[in-house]
């Protein structure tokens, strides 16, 4: 379908008027002058050149124009107004964070691949209200990746690499972890990346990984299972009165969680089950009664039945082409 005239026209910067005149003479060149002469208060070459040589000198190239213009004046020097620098910058590519200014390069973090649990686990921490006012407790709660399991959670009155630390010991010896078996990703604090926690880890063969600063999309599993255990209808309208009572309530979430809860990332299985295996007959069951229903009303089925197949792998941080014939959360998150 073609363009009407009017947005012929403003797509190539041409009036309607000036298009009709043209079709009325078609074999005249185009007839647009254009500016007669420059401007006699455009800048020379080698005015233009002279700026740019003045913002990448290394006592400049930390400075904006609006501090480079007053310098240069006190020198009794002037170039052209902060504006034309401005201008000039932009037009040279350079009107950028220069020198120290410049952002630091963040890499992407490390990709994994969970094909059965244990493999990789996803922690973080998380505050939950105290009926104290400016007083929390501290959350820390680890997650098995492949299988949504919470593996190991306490609260504590505060947060602290040594508290992480015992709790990730407890863990491996709870789940018989090997050494060089389990990676651990986690955010960029300091209980994350404090001395004893990494001392720890190395002790244990776990190979940390850790997200950019600031980007919660690097961890997403523990962020999806933290607003899972805060916006379920379980969780209390009122701040919790004491350490005791967070623990008693949080540990009913991780039994419901674990062992009732159908999680939607893992084809609607208990976290629990498919740590332990149990999902592959679950699934198994689930697509035998589907074809059997299927068989029965065939003309209630358009195409192919519900897919129940197991999810075999599971990434973290990995890029979206590489996603396409398994499950990813690293760009959304899934509860």
């Amino acid at each position: 379908m073609g363009l009407t005239q009017l947005d012929s026209c403003e797509t190539v910067g041409v009036g309607q008027r000036t298009l009709q005149r043209w079709r009325l003479r078609p074999m005249l060149e185009d007839g647009r002058k254009g500016p007669i002469q420059a401007p006699a208060n455009r800048l020379s070459s080698e005015e233009r050149a002279k700026i740019i040589d003045i913002t990448i000198r290394p006592e400049f190239c930390n400075k904006s124009p609006h501090q480079i213009v007053p310098a240069l004046a006190d020198r009794g020097e002037f170039i052209a107004s902060e504006s034309s620098f401005y201008r000039v910058m932009k037009a040279q590519e350079v009107f950028a964070h220069r020198g120290l200014s410049q952002p630091k390069k963040m890499h992407r973090p490390k990709p994994f691949e969970a094909t059965k649990p244990n493999e990789v686990y996803s922690w973080d921490i998380t505050y939950l209200l105290s009926s104290l006012r400016g007083q929390y407790f501290y959350l820390y709660m680890f997650i098995d990746i492949f299988s949504r399991k919470i593996v190991g959670w306490r609260v504590h009155d505060r947060e602290s690499a040594d508290l992480s630390s015992a709790l990730l010991s407890e863990i491996c010896f709870k789940e018989g972890i090997n050494e060089n078996q389990l990676s651990l990703h986690a955010d960029n604090g300091g209980p994350m990346k404090g001395a004893t926690m990494l001392v720890t880890m190395q002790k244990l063969g776990v190979v940390p990984s850790f997200s950019r600063p600031s980007v919660s999309d690097d961890n997403p599993f523990s962020e999806s299972l933290f607003k899972t255990l805060k916006y379920c209808p379980q969780y209390p309208t009122k701040p919790f009165a004491s350490l005791l009572e967070a623990t008693i309530w949080v540990e009913a979430f991780v039994t419901w969680y674990n062992t009732e809860q159908l999680h939607s990332g893992i084809n609607f299985v208990t976290p629990l089950s498919r740590h332990e295996g149990r999902d592959v007959n679950i699934l198994e069951k689930r697509k035998l009664i589907y074809e059997e229903a299927k068989e029965k009303n065939p003309s209630r089925w358009s195409g192919k039945i519900r897919n129940w197949e197991r999810i075999e792998t599971v990434k973290l941080n990995c890029l979206k082409h590489e996603t396409e014939s398994t499950i990813t959360v690293s760009s959304r998150l899934v509860s």
